[in-house]
Parts: structure tokens; C-alpha cells; sequence
């Protein structure tokens, strides 16, 4: 396209109230994000409930400034983008509502977004050159998928967990071993003081499904080894039950991602999603591929968690192929990657 394409994003699937204005899917204008996560630690996790009366509370702020720092005005953008699903359904509709109303007012096309595909779309704003096809592990509190992306907006699931995803996994576990929510960026943080091969926790496989995860397995294993060792009053070394839960999750990640890279014959490889800020996830990735001479893109952290400027970048894909959505547009918690409404 000649003309550039400007587009207000609105993400608030979870316990994220987030805008960003984006151009062209990769150059981030303003980000904005306004996070939860203090007011849910009192409760040990998301509370649906509490987590979309604080939307209603900051989304009016936070679009605000998003569009104020972007330094542009709402008239001059191209379109309103908004996550639609999958997500919980109550801050979903906060979302979906207010981008309809801004869109609506200023005579502007909406364009609902699936958050897998945001998660997806954060690495091309961090990595400019990055094009299809490639395979991605999107792999956050809510999500365990490895993808085919094999065009813009075009996607193939080749596995997903068969339960619990690899984010719930670390927040239960970390519930467990006294570190309390969020989980993940504790069990990271207190992993590098332990060993992850000190303790021998399962890695699953899933039946005939060569690319699908299971983590309720592991979960319980971790359990067990907890409720073991206390009837026994032998020591719990919390570092080394952290990092050896932590290890388990990653080799099965690791294993199953390069198996499906080499498999498919690619030789590019990215990650995504909360868990991919995971430091212990990033590094592992990083040797796999190198090893394997695979190229291997990443999003900075602040990407990698809920924001809207993943949903401008998938958004814009959308936009340019002809996607538009109207006022009749209304969340789907459950929405399947692929699905269309």
C-alpha cells in the first residue's frame, strides 16, 4: 500500500486494559497498558468479576492517552481494533463495546482481532524482516499452541496442551511451593538459584499426538513430591523444586517446537506469550536453534505480555486483506485461532 495504515488497538481479554496506536503492523506510535496484577495477588488469580469493573474503571484513560502520545487524532486513523476472544468473557465485552463506540463516532471500520494471532503479530513489530512462514509457540497463562503460520493471517494449529496450559502449570506450582501469583516470573526468578536436575519430574507425551502438550501430569507430580516429602519431614530445597518443574516444562516446549521446525522443513522459528519472557525459555530456544542453524525470533518482554500493540500489528494484516467487522461484533471467550465471526 502507498498510503500509510494507522490503527487504534484495544486489548482487555484478561487483566490487561491496554491501547496502542500502530502503523503499517510494525512500528508501534504509543503503547499503553495498565496493569492488574497487584490487585489480583490479594486473590491468588484473576478474579473475572473484579478484573472488568477495573476495565470499565481505565479503559476511557487508557485509550485516551494511547491516542495522545501516538500524536495523532482519531479522525486522521485508518481503523478501531479490538480483541474479541478467545479471553474472559466479561472483560472481553468491556473491550469490544467501547472499540465499537469510538468506531462508531468516528466514522471508522472495527476490526475484531483473535488474541492467539495478537500473541502471534508481536514478532513482526520486534522483528522488522520477519515474514511467513514460520512456526510459533505461543505459549502464555491461557495458551499452549505450536502454529504453521503459512501466510498473514493464515494459520495452521499443529498441537496444543491437552489440559492445563504451560502459564496455569507455573501458577499452580508456584501456589504450591508458597510463592503466590503471578507464578511465572517467580518460579523464573528463584530457578536460577536452583538445580534443574535435581529432582526427576515426568515428561509428557500424548498418546499419538506427536505435537500436543500435557502439563497436569507434571503438575501433579510436583504435588505429590510436596506431600511426600512433608509426610516424610524431609527437606523441600523450594529453588530446586522451582527449577526442576521449570526444566521439565521447558524440554518438552524445546522438544516438541524443533520437531515440528525440522519436520515441516522451515528454518524459521518464533515464540510468544507470557511464558515466552520466561528467561530459562529464551535461553534453551536459543541454543536449540543455533544448533540447528534455524533463525530465531523473540519479542522483548513487555510484548510478549498482554498489550494492544500486538492486536494493532495483527490488525493491520487484517485491514489490508479486506477484514472488517460491524457493530454487531461481540466477544466469544472460547474463539478458536482460525475462526472468523
Amino acid at each position: 500500500m502507498d498510503k500509510d495504515i494507522v490503527i487504534l488497538a484495544i486489548e482487555s481479554s484478561c487483566d490487561e486494559t491496554a491501547a496502542a496506536v500502530i502503523k503499517n503492523g510494525r512500528e508501534i506510535l504509543s503503547n499503553v497498558i495498565y496493569s492488574q496484577i497487584d490487585l489480583h495477588t490479594l486473590y491468588g488469580g484473576v478474579v473475572p468479576e473484579i478484573a472488568s469493573r477495573k476495565h470499565i474503571d481505565k479503559i476511557n484513560q487508557v485509550v485516551d492517552k494511547a491516542i495522545s502520545d501516538s500524536g495523532m487524532e482519531l479522525k486522521n486513523m485508518d481503523a478501531v481494533a479490538v480483541t474479541y476472544g478467545p479471553g474472559l468473557v466479561g472483560p472481553l465485552l468491556v473491550g469490544v463495546s467501547f472499540a465499537k463506540a469510538m468506531a462508531y463516532g468516528a466514522g471508522l471500520p472495527v476490526i475484531g482481532v483473535h488474541h492467539i494471532e495478537g500473541h502471534i503479530c508481536a514478532n513482526y513489530i520486534a522483528n522488522k524482516d520477519l515474514e511467513p512462514p514460520f512456526i510459533c509457540l505461543v505459549v502464555s497463562g491461557g495458551h499452549t499452541h505450536l502454529v504453521k503460520v503459512t501466510d498473514y493471517g493464515k494459520y495452521e494449529i499443529l498441537g496444543r496442551t491437552e489440559d492445563d496450559a504451560a502459564g496455569e502449570a507455573f501458577d499452580k506450582v508456584a501456589r504450591a511451593i508458597g510463592l503466590g501469583y503471578p507464578g511465572g516470573p517467580k518460579i523464573d526468578r528463584i530457578s536460577k538459584e536452583g538445580d534443574p536436575f535435581s529432582i526427576k519430574f515426568p515428561r509428557a507425551k500424548v498418546g499419538n499426538s506427536e505435537y500436543d502438550f500435557s502439563f497436569s501430569g507434571l503438575k501433579s507430580a510436583v504435588l505429590n513430591y510436596l506431600n511426600t516429602a512433608s509426610m516424610n519431614n524431609e527437606e523441600i530445597v523450594t529453588e530446586n523444586v522451582a527449577a526442576s518443574f521449570q526444566q521439565a516444562v521447558i524440554d518438552v516446549l524445546v522438544s516438541h517446537s524443533m520437531d515440528a521446525v525440522e519436520k515441516n522443513g522451515f528454518k524459521k522459528f518464533a515464540i510468544a506469550g507470557g511464558v515466552a519472557s520466561n528467561s530459562g525459555l529464551r535461553e534453551a530456544f536459543e541454543k536449540a536453534c543455533g544448533e540447528r542453524n534455524i533463525d530465531f525470533f523473540l519479542p522483548p518482554p513487555i510484548l510478549c505480555t498482554d498489550n494492544a500493540a500486538m492486536i494493532g500489528a495483527a490488525a493491520y494484516y487484517e485491514y489490508i486483506s479486506g477484514t472488517r467487522h460491524g457493530l454487531d461484533l461481540n466477544a466469544i471467550a472460547n474463539l478458536k485461532l482460525g475462526e472468523r465471526q
